[in-house]
């Protein structure tokens, strides 16, 4: 069943290339889709279209729909284009001619839209409290292991003393500014669509206001062409404020293989969390934060897939769109599962204690040692000749004892203060 069937048939090669794989992904959305035709059909009942028993009728069927799609019973059988298609089959084979009034004063184009809106909007809000949890968990580590040094690298060279609470309240905050983006994101999509029909509106009384408040929108896209042409628009926004997020994990998970291997043995994880080699009977290795290391760089590709689909397409509708819902679903739930594993996994992370008197370390305290002989009363030039001529000449010998106190730094976390700006 197609809704814009004609009686003419399609060739099936063209109607194969066309749908694509629509009925796997469809799946994701059907949910909402109910949701919207629920609220659509309170609307028709509310300008006359539709009678108070065919509205009853239609909410009961669509109920059934609803019931069958949480259960996970709900099939997109091959004869049907579409989550639409099946949807308004299941309704007329079971209501009749009501069953068929469920698509008037709509197009297929703004009921794909509102359906993908109302997905993008709740799954936004879930990556959203998942990256709050990990962002937790992070905090809470700073706060358990603030006390152990950690060194800190400027070009992969010994730079300055750091600490595992600097560490992990760093990926902390660096989260909240990835938090603004993604609320960024849900403004974006929490505008209601629906009533744009094909992009150009309806000679239908409809009334919008009455589907923005069922639906839970906080507002909707007035003009009719502005919700067609924000197919595309909400998916870049999307992919670039989960592209943010993935980037932070990406360099979170670069820094624990690097922090695992023997030539840092920073940390460590449990051997069920790792992973062996098929020659190598001692490695160790972190697949799992290879993975999420890969699966988030690949994630950050997605804008530029989504800039690239729509960039130069004119006003209205295209099929184009089509090619978005795949990968950005995708991503969605790709990155649920990061987030999810992520959490899981850094729990369990063993952090060792590093030997700040090792040679490897002995130069991790110049700038505190020149530090200390401006406040004595040098000019900073001088100092940095003087500890710079002991490294050359091999006399330096560091003093470990300086603290560093104002807010953000090595000895003051300000954990309090970084908990406090998680937005809302």
């Amino acid at each position: 069943m197609k809704l814009w069937d004609k009686g003419i048939s399609i060739d099936k090669k063209i109607e194969q290339f066309t749908v694509g794989n629509d009925r796997e992904i469809d799946i994701h959305i059907a949910k909402y889709d109910v949701i919207a035709s629920k609220a659509h059909a309170k609307m028709l009942q509310k300008i006359g279209i539709i009678t108070v028993e065919e509205l009853v009728e239609l909410l009961g069927g669509l109920r059934v729909l609803e019931t069958q799609i949480e259960n996970g019973t709900f099939v997109i059988d091959p004869q049907f284009e579409d989550v639409h298609s099946k949807i308004e089959f299941e309704l007329t084979k079971s209501l009749g001619e009501v069953g068929k009034k469920i698509h008037t004063a709509r197009s297929r184009n703004d009921q794909v839209l509102v359906a993908l809106h109302l997905y993008y909007k709740e799954n936004l809000g879930i990556v959203k409290e998942k990256t709050k949890t990990f962002f937790t968990t992070l905090l809470e580590l700073a706060e358990t292991h603030k006390d152990k040094v950690l060194p800190g690298y400027t070009h992969l060279q010994v730079a300055m003393p750091s600490s595992f609470g600097l560490w992990f309240s760093a990926y902390a905050e660096l989260m909240i500014d990835d938090v603004y983006l993604l609320n960024a994101a849900i403004q974006t999509v929490d505008q209601n669509p629906l009533g744009s029909a094909a992009g150009y509106g309806s000679s239908f009384p409809i009334d919008r206001e009455l589907t923005t408040k069922e639906m839970d929108f906080s507002t909707l896209k007035y003009n009719v062409v502005a919700a067609q042409m924000s197919r595309g628009k909400s998916e870049r926004t999307i992919a670039a404020s989960l592209g943010s997020l993935c980037n932070t994990m990406s360099r979170f998970a670069m820094d624990i293989c690097l922090y695992m291997s023997q030539n840092f043995g920073f940390i460590s994880f449990p051997d069920e969390l790792t992973t062996g080699s098929s020659i190598m009977p001692h490695k160790k290795n972190p697949d799992v934060f290879e993975l999420i290391r890969g699966k988030c760089n690949k994630i950050q590709a997605l804008q530029s897939e989504m800039i690239l689909i729509t960039n130069n397409l004119p006003s209205g509708y295209h099929r184009d769109f089509q090619l978005l819902k795949e990968n950005i679903i995708a991503a969605f739930e790709e990155v649920k599962d990061i987030l999810d594993i992520f959490n899981y996994s850094i729990q369990q992370i063993i952090v060792k204690d590093v030997d700040i008197n090792s040679d490897l370390y002995k130069y991790l305290f110049t700038v505190d040692n020149i530090n200390t002989l401006v406040v004595e009363g040098q000019s900073f030039r001088e100092a940095y000749q003087k500890i710079g001529g002991e490294v050359q000449d091999g006399t330096y010998v560091p003093d470990t004892s300086k603290h560093h106190t104002h807010v953000g730094s090595i000895h003051n976390l300000s954990l309090d203060k970084i908990r406090a700006k998680f937005p809302d």
